[in-house]
């Protein structure tokens, strides 16, 4: 997490607020006995201008810093659209969380760390190319595939996203590129209205998206063995040199903003199962993104069980009798 990231203010009755990442680190930071000697906090440096371009557009980029200080001279946080504010101090977090993703990737692509998480504030998966929308200015996650492939050497990046809604941004950018392997699983129908599963790809791309739309209310069972099924898919493939992921929160049980019935050991078991896959074809390089989660405790919970799959320390939060086998 890069330290301005808490400074991106929405207000307090926005969902996307300042508490979400608090909530993060404290419940962290209370797992610390368990965590210590298996985790390591970095301090990123922030992204430029030009690592920004990697995706979205030189207009998209300027619209948004224009936003943020036109906040600054109003003193207010100002909307870009109905849904997504921006504050005066959240350029800098944009740029800091970007960085995050790409000093994420960058440690993990040259060997220094096996896996990552990145506490990401300004969300990103539904920023595209040249729109900010859905709480996100710019898309974290499509700007660390893009610099795999452009930097880092990676011939083929899979991004798994189980936010509870459609990564439409992440989506848009790979649509035609048959490099990076785009996997959704999201409730349908749902904010922001896309990720049918006759959304495939687009020319070259065809093929390389998968959509797996899913009703509200899907028992746990049912969407563990989908989402196995749909990951071992996805991975034959496209047989990645990297696997990304937009983990969202919001897709447990009671988010205020979803509808989906799954609990923290799941995310636990779902990260082990990208793990597993990774070790299979990628030498175990895998990235993790926070994008939603609109209860704070809840939030809080899942990112740490995501991170002790992450580290290999056994998860504590339970799954309610759910037994499925991943191997």
């Amino acid at each position: 997490m890069h330290g301005a990231a808490v400074l991106h203010d929405t207000g307090w009755g926005h969902p996307e607020h300042q508490g979400r990442l608090r909530a993060v680190a404290s419940a962290l930071k209370n797992d610390l006995v368990a965590l210590h000697g298996h985790v390591e906090q970095i301090a990123p440096p922030p992204a430029c201008e030009d690592d920004l371009l990697l995706v979205h557009t030189e207009e998209h980029i300027a619209a948004v810093r224009s936003a943020v200080r036109d906040a600054a001279k109003r003193g207010r946080p100002v909307g870009i659209d109905a849904d997504t504010l921006v504050s005066g101090a959240s350029w800098e977090a944009a740029l800091g969380t970007a960085g995050a993703g790409l000093e994420a990737v960058r440690c993990v692509a040259e060997g220094r760390l096996q896996n990552a998480f990145v506490a990401a504030r300004p969300p990103g998966h539904h920023a595209t190319p040249d729109r900010a929308m859905g709480f996100c200015l710019f898309n974290n996650i499509a700007v660390a595939a893009r610099s795999l492939r452009e930097r880092h050497g990676a011939e083929r990046v899979l991004i798994v996203d189980w936010d509870v809604h459609h990564g439409n941004g992440t989506q848009d950018a790979f649509y035609g590129d048959p490099a990076v392997f785009f996997l959704s699983l999201h409730q349908y129908p749902h904010y922001p209205g896309t990720g049918a599963a006759n959304e495939t790809g687009r020319g070259r791309g065809e093929g390389f998206t998968l959509n797996v739309p899913l009703p509200a209310q899907t028992p746990r069972r049912d969407y563990l063995r989908v989402y196995r099924m749909a990951l071992e898919s996805a991975v034959s493939r496209c047989a990645p040199d990297f696997i990304l992921v937009s983990s969202g929160f919001d897709v447990l049980a009671g988010d205020p903003l979803g509808g989906q019935l799954l609990e923290p050991g799941d995310l636990h078991e779902m990260t082990l199962g990208v793990m597993d896959a990774a070790e299979r074809c990628c030498d175990g390089r895998v990235v993790v993104f926070l994008e939603g989660g609109y209860d704070p405790e809840r939030t809080g919970a899942g990112c740490v069980s995501v991170v002790r799959a992450l580290a290999g320390i056994p998860n504590t939060a339970g799954r309610d009798g759910v037994t499925d086998d991943w191997t």
